[in-house]
C-alpha cells in the first residue's frame, strides 16, 4: 500500500492487519508523485513477466479479478496491462443510483468492444513489469513526463494518461467481463461536479500534450461525440421550451413520441443487468437526461478552462479514498 500524506490512522490500521505500506517522502505531486515513489522502488528487482496491481484504496476487487489477469497474461504473452471494469458501490439515493446507471452502460460497451479499453482504470488495473519499465525510459523523448517516472505528474488523470502512453508506445490492454472491481460513489452533486471536471480536463489536457496521432485518433474522437451530445441535448432543451412557450394549444407529435419510446427502451435495455431500481430510473427517462446535462455542463467547464489557461487547484477535488493507492 502506498501511503501519501495520511493525517488519520490508516497506515497504522494496514500494518495491523499484515500489510506491507510505503509511505512516501517528500511528494509535491499530489498522486502521481506518490504513485512514482513506489514503482521506482519495486520495478527494478523485478522480472519482465512480472505483474504489479494498482488500485484505489476505495475500490474493491471481485471474485476471479486475480485469476482472470494472471490466464490473460499466460495465455498472451504480448498483453501489457488488463483493467478491471467497474460497478458503483450501493446506496447515495437517485444520485447514486444515476452514478450505477453510468457504469453499467460503460461495462456494457466495453464488453460489446470485446475488452478493447478505452482507459485502463485506477480504480484496479495489472500491469506488467516490462511495460511499466519501458513508460519509464520513454518519458521525455517519445511521452510526455520526467525522465524514470511511469506517471506523468502533469496528468490530472493519471489512469487515462498511463493508458494512452502505453498505447503509443504499441501496448496490447483489455478490460475483460469478468475483470470487476467495486468503486465509491459520489455521494453529492458537489463532489461528482469536482470529480468530473477534473476526469473531462485532464483527458482534453493529455490530448493536447500527445497531439493528433494514430494512438490518439479514437480518443480525439469521442471527444469530438461528446462535443456534439452537449450540442445536441442542450439544443433539445432548448427546442422543447420554445415549443412550449410558442404554442396555445398542446400538439402530440405521434413520430416523435414513438422515437422517444424507442429510446426509453434503449435506456432500459442497457441498465438491464443493474436491477430493477436501474431499470425504473432509465424508464422515466428525464431524470437521466438532466443527469446527463449536468455532466455535460461539467465539460463545457472543462474546455472553457483550458480555452482561457485557466489554472487548476485540485485540493479540494481528490476525496479520502483518492489519496491512497495499492500497489503490489
Amino acid at each position: 500500500m502506498v501511503a501519501d500524506n495520511c493525517t488519520d490512522a490508516t497506515v497504522e490500521v494496514a500494518r495491523e492487519h499484515g500489510v506491507e505500506v510505503f509511505e512516501s517522502v517528500g511528494n509535491k505531486h499530489k498522486k502521481g508523485g506518490a504513485l512514482n515513489q513506489a514503482p521506482q522502488a519495486i520495478l527494478p528487482a523485478m522480472g519482465d513477466n512480472d505483474c504489479v496491481m494498482v488500485m484505489d484504496a476505495d475500490s474493491q476487487i471481485g471474485a476471479g479479478f486475480l485469476e482472470t489477469a494472471k490466464d490473460k497474461f499466460t495465455w498472451d504473452r504480448a498483453l501489457m496491462a488488463v483493467g478491471g471494469l467497474f460497478h458503483g458501490e450501493e446506496g447515495h439515493g437517485l444520485l447514486g443510483q444515476f452514478q450505477r446507471n453510468e457504469y453499467t452502460r460503460y461495462q456494457r460497451e466495453i464488453e460489446r468492444r470485446n475488452g478493447r479499453v478505452f482507459v485502463l482504470t485506477g480504480t484496479a488495473s495489472v500491469f506488467r513489469a516490462a511495460a511499466l519499465r519501458e513508460v519509464a525510459a520513454a518519458r521525455g523523448t517519445m511521452l510526455p513526463g520526467n525522465p524514470g517516472e511511469v506517471y506523468d505528474t502533469a496528468a490530472l488523470t493519471e489512469d487515462n494518461e498511463l493508458t494512452i502512453a502505453l498505447k503509443t508506445l504499441g501496448a496490447l490492454t483489455t478490460s475483460p467481463k469478468r475483470r470487476t472491481v467495486v468503486t465509491e460513489l459520489m455521494p453529492s452533486w458537489k463532489m461528482l461536479w469536482a470529480q468530473r471536471l477534473r476526469w473531462r480536463r485532464g483527458a482534453l489536457e493529455n490530448l493536447g500534450a500527445y497531439g493528433v496521432r494514430a494512438q490518439t485518433s479514437r480518443y480525439w474522437a469521442q471527444q469530438i461525440g461528446i462535443g456534439y451530445g452537449v450540442i445536441a441535448l442542450f439544443s433539445y432543451f432548448a427546442l422543447m421550451l420554445i415549443m412550449l412557450v410558442s404554442m396555445d394549444t398542446w400538439v402530440w407529435f405521434p413520430f416523435w413520441m414513438l422515437l422517444g419510446a424507442l429510446f426509453a427502451v434503449e435506456r432500459i435495455v442497457t441498465v438491464w443487468h443493474g436491477g430493477w431500481r436501474a431499470r425504473i430510473v432509465a424508464a422515466l427517462v428525464i431524470p437521466e437526461l438532466v443527469y446527463d446535462a449536468f455532466l455535460d455542463l461539467a465539460f463545457l467547464k472543462g474546455v472553457a478552462d483550458i480555452a482561457f489557461a485557466r489554472g487548476a487547484d485540485w485540493k479540494h477535488v481528490e476525496h479520502a479514498g483518492a489519496a491512497r493507492k495499492a500497489v503490489g
